[in-house]
């Protein structure tokens, strides 16, 4: 553990750009959490992991950001014993921020009146898009600042590298396929939004690592 935290530190200290990339860090957690926030009023899904953590808090009458937390730190506890290397600051910024940002947002906007029921379908249908635009590109700039892999990310790598087969890529739909059954379950809302995130994730964070990660990481070469 001493030898982790040591590395942890060294990592961190040693990241070039370091300021801006917290920035756009912090700034992308509690966008994608506004994100889920609105997407959870819509009703129609949200992505795949917050679509089942979404369901579950319900279910056990927990608050999305504490079980959301709960279950990456059960993933954590994996991704140390395996792959230490993965984690990061942005590890630990995607685990609290996300669902508790998305707990204040959701909070914020019952306080304005803005709740579930009051939105009509033309009202959905004029804010799903856009919130799920920002879900992806504010997903795609977390993980273009590269400080850390989520530990819902970093459990198909760990597969991966464990078994070796079936590729990285079958593994990942896999492991996305199957929280998307494990949310069907426990009664989330799985629906078109949850599609569209799971087609539309990979070519959007290309999309931002092509155009912005040279400005945020000058001289990286990985775009």
């Amino acid at each position: 553990m001493k030898a982790f935290l040591l590395g942890f530190a060294e990592r961190f200290r040693s990241a070039e750009n370091l300021k801006r990339r917290l920035t756009v860090l912090i700034a992308g957690v509690v966008m994608m959490g506004l994100a889920v926030a609105v997407l959870d009023r819509i009703g129609w899904g949200a992505d795949m992991y917050s679509t089942f953590n979404l369901g579950v808090s319900r279910r056990i009458g927990m608050s999305f950001g504490t079980w959301q937390m709960i279950l990456n730190g059960v993933m954590l506890i994996f991704v140390l014993w395996r792959s230490p290397r993965l984690i990061g600051v942005g590890t630990l910024a995607n685990m609290f921020l996300v669902g508790y940002s998305a707990d204040l947002f959701s909070f914020l906007m019952d306080a304005l009146g803005l709740h579930p029921e009051a939105l009509q379908t033309a009202g959905k249908i004029a804010v799903f898009v856009p919130a799920i635009a920002l879900f992806l590109v504010a997903a795609a700039f977390y993980m273009v600042v590269d400080l850390g892999t989520a530990p819902y990310d970093s459990m198909p790598l760990l597969i991966h590298d464990t078994f070796k087969k079936p590729s990285f890529m079958v593994t990942r739909m896999l492991w996305d396929v199957s929280f998307i059954l494990l949310g069907l379950l426990v009664g989330a809302d799985v629906g078109v939004v949850t599609v569209a995130i799971a087609f539309g994730l990979g070519p959007v964070i290309r999309a931002v690592a092509d155009r912005f990660r040279p400005m945020i990481i000058p001289g990286d070469g990985k775009s």
